[in-house]
């Protein structure tokens, strides 16, 4: 089973492409303090249809180009 995460399209200049920011909360193992973490992801967007600012859920996938390994399944209802 694939892979999922949902995050925020920071980016839509690439052609059917799109940036991913995925945001996770850790935990400090010491200090038990929780902070907030953020990774992007480039995703394929076959048909263009998400832009800045959409939140999308997206899945592992074969690799696709040098940097992309996700491609965007849809968009989160909210």
């Amino acid at each position: 089973m694939p892979n999922k995460l949902q995050g925020k399209v920071v980016s839509d200049k690439m052609n059917k492409t799109v940036v991913v920011e995925v945001e996770r909360v850790k935990e400090h193992p010491r200090f038990k303090k929780r902070y907030k973490v953020h990774k992007k992801y480039k995703a394929h967007d076959e048909k263009e249809d998400y832009k800045i600012g959409d939140e999308v859920l997206i899945e592992e996938t074969r690799p696709i180009s040098k940097d992309k390994n996700w491609r965007v399944i849809g968009k989160v209802k909210g």
